[in-house]
Protein backbone atom coordinates (compact mmCIF):
# COMPACT_ATOMS: atom_id res chain seq x y z
CA UNK A 1 0.00 0.00 0.00
CA UNK A 2 1.44 3.31 -1.07
CA UNK A 3 0.45 6.94 0.38
CA UNK A 4 0.09 10.07 -0.70
CA UNK A 5 2.24 13.03 0.80
CA UNK A 6 -0.10 15.74 2.14
CA UNK A 7 -0.85 18.35 0.15
CA UNK A 8 0.64 21.77 0.98
CA UNK A 9 -1.70 24.16 -0.65
CA UNK A 10 0.62 24.52 -3.47
CA UNK A 11 0.05 23.33 -7.10
CA UNK A 12 2.49 21.70 -9.62
CA UNK A 13 1.11 23.72 -12.51
CA UNK A 14 3.79 26.00 -13.87
CA UNK A 15 2.35 29.49 -14.03
CA UNK A 16 2.82 31.07 -17.32
CA UNK A 17 5.67 33.33 -17.46
CA UNK A 18 4.83 37.05 -16.80
CA UNK A 19 8.56 38.03 -15.23
CA UNK A 20 10.61 40.29 -17.24
CA UNK A 21 8.26 42.81 -18.94
CA UNK A 22 8.20 45.69 -17.75
CA UNK A 23 5.37 48.36 -18.10
CA UNK A 24 7.17 50.50 -20.35
CA UNK A 25 7.43 47.21 -22.66
CA UNK A 26 3.79 46.03 -22.44
CA UNK A 27 2.79 49.76 -23.36
CA UNK A 28 5.27 50.04 -26.16
CA UNK A 29 4.28 46.77 -27.50
CA UNK A 30 0.45 47.44 -27.49
CA UNK A 31 0.52 50.77 -28.92
CA UNK A 32 2.88 48.99 -31.86
CA UNK A 33 0.11 45.98 -31.88
CA UNK A 34 -2.52 48.68 -31.78
CA UNK A 35 -0.86 50.42 -35.25
CA UNK A 36 -0.66 47.34 -36.56
CA UNK A 37 -4.19 46.09 -36.47
CA UNK A 38 -5.43 49.19 -37.12
CA UNK A 39 -3.64 49.37 -40.90
CA UNK A 40 -4.41 45.72 -40.87
CA UNK A 41 -7.81 46.38 -40.03
CA UNK A 42 -8.07 49.10 -42.19
CA UNK A 43 -7.31 46.75 -45.67
CA UNK A 44 -9.30 44.02 -44.45
CA UNK A 45 -12.24 46.58 -44.69
CA UNK A 46 -11.50 47.94 -48.03
CA UNK A 47 -11.19 44.66 -49.23
CA UNK A 48 -14.27 43.16 -47.85
CA UNK A 49 -16.27 46.61 -49.13
CA UNK A 50 -14.33 45.65 -52.64
CA UNK A 51 -13.64 49.68 -53.38
CA UNK A 52 -12.51 50.56 -56.93
CA UNK A 53 -9.66 50.65 -56.00
CA UNK A 54 -8.83 47.53 -54.39
CA UNK A 55 -10.49 45.68 -57.56
CA UNK A 56 -7.81 47.69 -59.98
CA UNK A 57 -5.11 46.87 -57.28
CA UNK A 58 -6.19 42.97 -57.01
CA UNK A 59 -6.49 43.04 -60.81
CA UNK A 60 -2.97 44.22 -61.74
CA UNK A 61 -1.52 41.58 -59.57
CA UNK A 62 -3.71 38.60 -61.30
CA UNK A 63 -6.78 38.08 -58.57
CA UNK A 64 -10.05 37.76 -59.79
CA UNK A 65 -12.05 40.10 -58.43
CA UNK A 66 -14.68 37.71 -56.97
CA UNK A 67 -11.47 36.71 -54.04
CA UNK A 68 -11.17 40.48 -52.77
CA UNK A 69 -13.48 39.84 -50.04
CA UNK A 70 -12.20 36.38 -49.06
CA UNK A 71 -8.92 37.90 -48.56
CA UNK A 72 -10.21 40.96 -46.28
CA UNK A 73 -12.15 38.02 -44.35
CA UNK A 74 -8.81 35.76 -44.02
CA UNK A 75 -7.07 38.88 -42.98
CA UNK A 76 -10.16 39.72 -40.35
CA UNK A 77 -10.00 36.33 -39.18
CA UNK A 78 -6.24 36.54 -38.47
CA UNK A 79 -6.79 39.72 -37.03
CA UNK A 80 -8.87 39.01 -34.45
CA UNK A 81 -6.68 35.92 -33.09
CA UNK A 82 -3.84 38.25 -32.83
CA UNK A 83 -5.97 40.85 -31.03
CA UNK A 84 -7.43 38.19 -28.51
CA UNK A 85 -4.57 37.45 -25.58
CA UNK A 86 -5.21 33.37 -25.26
CA UNK A 87 -4.46 33.19 -29.31
CA UNK A 88 -2.04 36.02 -30.01
CA UNK A 89 0.29 33.43 -31.15
CA UNK A 90 -1.81 31.62 -33.54
CA UNK A 91 -2.71 35.47 -34.86
CA UNK A 92 0.69 36.45 -35.27
CA UNK A 93 1.79 33.40 -37.34
CA UNK A 94 -1.08 33.35 -39.67
CA UNK A 95 -0.52 37.01 -40.02
CA UNK A 96 2.79 36.26 -41.24
CA UNK A 97 1.76 33.62 -43.78
CA UNK A 98 -0.91 35.69 -45.06
CA UNK A 99 1.68 38.35 -45.26
CA UNK A 100 4.25 35.99 -46.96
CA UNK A 101 2.02 35.45 -49.29
CA UNK A 102 1.59 38.83 -50.04
CA UNK A 103 5.50 39.23 -50.61
CA UNK A 104 5.27 36.06 -52.68
CA UNK A 105 2.69 38.00 -55.08
CA UNK A 106 4.60 41.38 -55.31
CA UNK A 107 8.00 38.87 -56.27
CA UNK A 108 5.97 37.46 -58.89
CA UNK A 109 4.57 40.50 -60.66
CA UNK A 110 7.74 42.12 -60.11
CA UNK A 111 6.68 44.96 -58.45
CA UNK A 112 9.68 47.66 -56.70
CA UNK A 113 11.69 45.52 -53.77
CA UNK A 114 12.25 48.17 -51.24
CA UNK A 115 8.46 50.16 -51.37
CA UNK A 116 6.43 47.56 -52.15
CA UNK A 117 8.08 43.54 -52.23
CA UNK A 118 9.63 44.30 -48.80
CA UNK A 119 6.75 46.18 -47.02
CA UNK A 120 5.17 43.53 -45.99
CA UNK A 121 7.92 41.54 -44.26
CA UNK A 122 8.43 45.84 -42.47
CA UNK A 123 4.39 44.86 -41.39
CA UNK A 124 5.30 41.55 -40.08
CA UNK A 125 8.10 42.83 -37.67
CA UNK A 126 5.51 45.14 -36.54
CA UNK A 127 3.77 42.35 -35.94
CA UNK A 128 6.03 39.50 -34.08
CA UNK A 129 7.89 43.34 -32.39
CA UNK A 130 4.60 44.36 -30.71
CA UNK A 131 3.62 41.19 -29.62
CA UNK A 132 7.24 40.40 -28.07
CA UNK A 133 7.04 43.16 -26.14
CA UNK A 134 3.77 42.70 -24.77
CA UNK A 135 3.89 38.76 -24.03
CA UNK A 136 6.20 37.05 -22.10
CA UNK A 137 5.60 33.89 -23.20
CA UNK A 138 6.81 34.85 -26.61
CA UNK A 139 10.22 35.94 -25.45
CA UNK A 140 10.52 32.23 -23.86
CA UNK A 141 10.08 30.77 -26.53
CA UNK A 142 12.04 33.44 -29.06
CA UNK A 143 14.97 34.76 -26.21
CA UNK A 144 17.03 36.98 -27.61
CA UNK A 145 20.46 35.89 -26.35
CA UNK A 146 24.16 37.44 -26.39
CA UNK A 147 27.10 35.57 -27.84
Amino acid sequence: MTSTPPSTGTSNATPAPTGGTTKKARVAGLVVSALVVLFLLFDSLIHIANTQMVREAMAELGFAENLNRVIGVVLLVCLILYIVPATSILGAVLLTGYLGGAVATNMLTEQPIISTTLFPIYVGIFVWGGLYLRDARVRSIMPVRRA
